[in-house]
């Protein structure tokens, strides 16, 4: 109808019908609970990912193993409405094609479910901006994300049109969350390469081809699936298969290709004034000045003490010659929050222990604790001391015995003169990771 028509009618042109499901109906609905699934569990969660840029993308992604079902189940209660209403013979009359007449239905419920998504996913960055510590924002797998979520919105309508069940939907969502979880998370099988929702670790990036081969999968798969149900010319599908067909056998065939380790895990910013140097990884370099903080009171009583590690190094994998593990940073959550250390005194002390090199010790000679006991007080003790030292006090003769010899050795140490205390505490870092005794001298 024209505009003039229009104008002499009073009537206005009907709408597309993709807009009017857009606007009214279930897709709306479908786009709200996208949102609430991602944001309610992200946000109860927010200690263990906010301030980390790779942690927000592993939360981020790692929800799409309840999204992904509830897409699906979403766009197949969409694709039974004709049923349910009695309406599908007067549906088929409709002048456009079958296609036409399927992604109108389909693609508003997709569409609703991803935008969801992406508003709760941006909503995490801008959480995660004010408090990061280093790094970058890592945006590889988002918008593949998106793709496959608005790919099983379309392919569940496709399983509502088919399968004439009222269940069908909450169905096909308990049948997708067991699916991508027995696939995501056994082994390192094929189908754990081509599981969507696969959990990603945070020191690992994809390569440059993995979240195209990843969507061209996932949409090969739901376009071949639509095409063979409503296209006039079947023989269409083929293409879309096709190229699911390769992008799969490219994942699965590459075996750990597909995911490399993060170069900014492997760098160190170090503080170099210190002894030892206090190196941390360089995905947190900002939380530096903080570690470095921690440890001064550590640092600066062990100024002129000989036999210490050179650095205090954080990095995957076994510390090399020289070096000595940080206490750890992650996973966030623990032992920094948002951007801060949670307890820079019980930091600290971790770190003594960490000198002390006691970790695989099964057994540690009376002589030997008590000389752990004296340095750890006397460079950093730990807040749960005092705590101890107390109900000690309590406790029968033979615990009291135990607290008045700990006490006396921390006395000696604290007693000794500045050369005295550095020539005592050099044998004593000479004998680092002993558990035997007469490792270390006598106080």
């Amino acid at each position: 109808m024209t505009l003039m028509a229009e104008r002499e009618t009073g009537r206005r042109a009907p709408g597309h019908p993709l807009r009017a499901e857009a606007v009214r109906g279930f897709a709306p609905w479908a786009g709200v609970a996208g949102f609430l699934v991602t944001a309610v569990p992200s946000a109860a969660g927010a200690d263990r990912w906010q301030g980390g840029w790779a942690e927000t993308r592993t939360e981020l992604h790692g929800v799409l193993l309840i999204l992904l079902p509830l897409a699906a189940a979403a766009g197949c209660w969409q694709g039974g409405r004709e049923r349910r209403r009695g309406t599908e013979e007067l549906w088929g009359t409709a002048v456009r094609g079958p296609l036409a007449r399927f992604l109108a239905s389909a693609l508003p419920v997709a569409l609703w479910v991803t935008a969801g998504y992406l508003l709760a996913a941006a909503g995490a960055m801008l959480a995660t901006w004010p408090y990061a510590t280093g790094d970058r924002p890592y945006l590889d797998l988002l918008p593949t994300d998106a793709v496959v979520l608005a790919a099983a919105g379309v392919a569940g309508q496709v399983v509502g049109r088919l399968v004439p069940w009222r269940v069908a939907a909450p169905l096909v969502a308990a049948g997708g969350y067991a699916g991508l979880g027995l696939s995501g998370r056994s082994g390192t099988g094929a189908g754990r390469r081509l599981d969507p929702a696969f959990p990603v670790a945070e020191h690992l990036v994809p390569v440059g081809w993995q979240p195209a081969a990843m969507a061209v999968w996932a949409v090969g798969l739901t376009a071949a699936a639509v095409l063979a149900y409503a296209a006039r010319r079947r023989w269409t599908a083929l293409p879309p298969l096709v190229a699911a067909v390769a992008a799969g056998a490219l994942l699965v065939g590459s075996g750990d290709g597909p995911w490399r380790e993060n170069p900014a895990a492997g760098r160190q910013v170090c503080d170099t004034s210190t002894t030892p140097q206090v190196c941390v990884n360089a995905r947190y370099g900002e939380l530096l000045p903080q570690v470095t903080a921690a440890l001064s009171g550590v640092t600066r009583r062990l100024e002129g003490v000989r036999n210490l590690p050179a650095r205090f190094e954080d990095h995957r994998g076994e510390p090399r010659d020289g070096e000595v593990q940080l206490p750890m940073l992650t996973p966030i959550g623990w032992s920094v929050v948002r951007g801060r250390l949670t307890d820079p005194e019980q930091y600290a002390w971790e770190a003594v222990m960490m000198l002390e090199g006691r970790g695989d010790c099964r057994e540690l000679d009376p002589d030997l604790r008590l000389a752990d006991d004296a340095v750890q007080h006397y460079l950093a003790p730990s807040p749960a001391e005092r705590t101890f030292d107390e109900l000690a006090a309590q406790g029968d003769e033979e615990r009291r015995r135990e607290l008045a010899r700990r006490k006396a050795a921390r006395a000696a140490l604290a007693a000794m003169g500045d050369d005295e205390r550095r020539g005592w505490l050099s044998a004593y870092f000479a004998s680092v990771g002993a558990c035997g005794a007469g490792e270390v001298p006598a106080l």
